[in-house]
């Protein structure tokens, strides 16, 4: 490695965004090239969020996604950033990632969270009317656990029940949250957490460094840390900056409710900023990490050393797929992800 260079572990967060003027097959085939991608240039390992109902973003099944990245890559790791929870049987999930690592043993990671990766009403269109808000997420993580190490307690409803395919290993488990209640239940459980910096910004530290406080060895011996951040890096300042505008286009739809594909150059260029506009903008602009590999690779650090954080887990939805691929590529020579 060169000793220029910081040392620093880089994952992928992927939500297959679709960018207006391509179509969903478009954005799931980025996704395939980008897996492949970072599996070349040296990342520890991808994940596929799970989103209902959205324009913007076209993977609400990241088990079946994966499946089909184990089957075109080798050794990253891959997991799910995350399954939401609060939909499912604990179980059942238990069974689809058991079945991945069966498939590709030693590389599979299950991120939970409890957030519905939507809006209400497609919450409880997708759950059935039985959408339970995260009330029941703690129990439900409990259970994964349980599960996943073969230890239910007397009386459970699963207890006796033959959990399949019948494997040597076991996943990576994971929390994901974005405010201090997931950090606080995996220390509990003993279990690896990761704090969604990209979409809370300002209490993230703090959270990873009481959850560092206050682990107890359970599934995982040791605490473990990510924060996943959002990160556009460009050749140029120019470029960056330019870029940036498709995002805060991007988080202004949001703010106003508008469920659109992810806006292009064009788009960003043609529209106006109203005062409001320009508010909305402000408040979202920490949320995104943008600029030259170098600005970047100095912010990254920085948030790295403040969370206190084992790895950074990046998202980037850019205005094109060559430049969401071209800051992958850039932030793997920035810490040389190779080891050259």
């Amino acid at each position: 490695m060169s000793a220029s260079k910081p040392r620093l572990r880089l994952s992928v967060l992927d939500q297959s965004p679709v960018i207006a003027g391509h179509h969903a097959r478009d954005a799931l085939a980025a996704t395939v090239e980008l897996a492949q991608a970072a599996e070349a240039l040296g990342y520890t390992r991808y994940w596929c969020a799970e989103h209902h109902g959205l324009r913007g973003v076209c993977n609400p099944a990241p088990e079946v996604m994966l499946a089909r990245l184990g089957s075109v890559t080798k050794r990253i790791r891959l997991g799910s950033g995350g399954v939401m929870l609060p939909y499912y049987s604990p179980f059942k999930v238990a069974e689809q990632f058991r079945m991945l690592e069966g498939l590709f043993p030693g590389r599979i990671d299950l991120g939970v969270g409890r957030a519905p990766g939507g809006d209400m009403r497609t919450a409880q269109a997708v759950a059935m009317g039985q959408y339970n808000r995260g009330d029941q997420f703690e129990e439900q993580v409990r259970d994964l656990s349980w599960l996943f190490r073969g230890e239910l307690p007397p009386g459970h409803i699963a207890e006796g029940v033959v959990l399949q395919p019948e494997i040597d290993t076991r996943p990576q488990l994971w929390v994901l949250g974005s405010s201090d209640f997931g950090g606080a239940l995996a220390a509990r459980l003993g279990l690896r957490f990761a704090f969604a910096h990209f979409i809370n910004p300002h209490v993230g530290h703090a959270v990873a460094q009481q959850y560092r406080r206050d682990f107890e060895a359970g599934y995982d011996e040791q605490p473990y840390s990510a924060a996943a951040i959002f990160v556009i890096c460009a050749d140029t300042e120019a470029e960056a900056a330019e870029l940036e505008r498709a995002v805060d286009l991007r988080r202004l739809q949001m703010a106003y409710g508008v469920n659109a594909p992810i806006p292009s150059l064009a788009q960003a260029a043609q529209h106006e900023l109203s005062e409001r506009d320009r508010l909305i903008v402000e408040r979202e602009r920490p949320r995104t990490i943008c600029g030259t590999p170098e600005q970047v690779a100095q912010r990254m650090l920085a948030l790295r050393d403040h969370f206190l954080a084992d790895e950074l887990v990046v998202l980037s939805v850019a205005a094109s797929y060559a430049a969401r691929l071209r800051t992958y590529e850039l932030l793997a020579q920035a810490f040389d992800l190779s080891g050259e």
